[in-house]
């Protein structure tokens, strides 16, 4: 017997304190479970622009039971809870099969992909409102390629998916072109949205990088430079403190993993993404509130074969791999290209395909607030030894208030860059 589909996941409104702050939402999800079903949760909770304050995981390798606190993380978010129900739920293994716990979900797989393309004048942060009015509409950015012509106008290319899976109807096309126009106003030239024919798998890749700038976005650590930084030495101070520990004495069949770390914007989307790429389950965890900056984590967990992490090379690894994602979850970079200023941002992408959300988001927001404009900007993916990264390159228009290349400077766009990705 299974539950109906509107029990898999139900969403409770907190009450009002009275004090001008509601309590968090309470979303409760009750259903068979499946490997990194707790990864894809935070993926949406964080593409939807909301926050984890604390949250319980209980299963039995077969169903689960979670519950998270949830709020906005801004009070300008326009939030649709039916559609963030539903979005859940899609992710949910059926529970009329709930023998099969490890079903994989079909739904990204059939997912159509078109092009958004427009062209019209340029200004400071126009990349941003439209990519505002996407996350709104709950289009998911796949690939962009933006080109700025001399003369000031832009053509933009967005190579997007609907989370909703109905922008082939003409109701859902237009409300997309409505909302656009409405905000590229008159300087709309032209607007145009259709499905993506072969030029989509042209713009799969990026444009080469350099050895010397692959090594430093992809590096592990933070160079010298980096932590010796005025700007960024703080936070690198309180997320160096970042603690992760082991223990098998606590439970006969679970190894007991505690974190203790810096809070930042998808911290548990961190960690949920790295236990689900190294093929460790959760049979029980909770997410402690925030406390003065930083969360507390106690997570049981086993490795996939259902056995304790025992072996000491395999505990070094995981804590290392852990830190290593809460110190570094994305990468920032300004470099040269050619006589080019580009800034470079770089996240790892699940070993299921799926990227970060929200990137291009916080660092188009990131750059509108500093007053720089966005001469070309593109999204790919590029293959390390180890991993595939999901990259954003974006050339800088050196008409602004930073003398790009002076290196404070740089730092500085960098670091706000950083913060706003991280959610400081």
């Amino acid at each position: 017997m299974g539950l109906p589909s509107d029990d898999i996941v139900v969403i409770e409104k907190g009450n009002e304190k009275g004090n001008g702050k509601d309590e968090p939402f309470v979303i409760t999800i009750n259903c068979p479970d499946k490997m990194g079903l707790g990864c894809d949760i935070c993926r949406i909770i964080l593409e939807f622009g909301l926050y984890i304050t604390k949250g319980d995981v209980s299963t039995d390798g077969r169903w689960c039971y979670i519950i998270l606190w949830v709020v906005p993380r801004s009070s300008s978010l326009i939030l649709r809870w039916s559609n963030i129900k539903d979005r859940l739920q899609s992710i949910c293994p059926s529970c009329l099969v709930s023998f099969y716990f490890d079903q994989p979900s079909t739904r990204s797989m059939s997912s159509v992909v078109y092009l958004l393309k427009f062209f019209c004048l340029d200004r400071k942060g126009l990349l941003h409102d439209v990519t505002h009015v996407l996350c709104e509409l709950e289009l998911k950015i796949q690939r962009v390629k933006v080109m700025t012509i001399p003369d000031g106008r832009v053509l933009d290319l967005f190579f997007i998916m609907d989370s909703m899976e109905i922008l082939h109807t003409k109701t859902r096309q237009d409300e997309t072109l409505e909302q656009l126009h409405a905000v590229l106003g008159e300087s709309c030239i032209s607007c145009e949205l259709q499905l993506a024919g072969p030029e989509y798998e042209c713009h799969q890749g990026i444009s080469s990088l350099s050895p010397v700038v692959a090594e430093e976005l992809f590096r592990c650590e933070f160079s010298d430079k980096e932590i010796c930084s005025q700007a960024l030495s703080p936070d690198m101070a309180i997320l160096k403190k970042a603690s992760v520990t082991i223990d098998n004495s606590l439970s006969p069949v679970h190894t007991l993993l505690q974190i203790h770390c810096a809070d930042h914007k998808g911290l548990l989307y961190d960690i949920m993404r790295t236990l689900k790429d190294c093929n460790i389950q959760i049979a029980y965890g909770r997410f402690s509130p925030n406390t003065k900056g930083h969360r507390d984590l106690d997570l049981f967990i086993r490795q996939n074969d259902g056995k304790k992490i025992v072996d000491p090379e395999k505990q070094n690894a995981l804590c290392s791999r852990l830190k290593e994602e809460m110190l570094h979850p994305l990468r920032v970079i300004i470099a040269n290209r050619g006589p080019e200023t580009e800034l470079l941002v770089a996240n790892p992408v699940e070993l299921s395909g799926e990227g970060r959300p929200r990137v291009f988001y916080d660092v188009t927001l990131a750059l509108k607030l500093l007053g720089i404009c966005i001469f070309t900007a593109e999204i790919g993916r590029h293959s390390t030894s180890d991993r595939e990264w999901e990259v954003y390159r974006f050339l800088l228009d050196e008409n602004c208030k930073f003398q790009l290349s002076n290196m404070i400077a740089r730092s500085q766009i960098v670091d706000r860059v950083r913060r706003t990705l991280m959610g400081w």
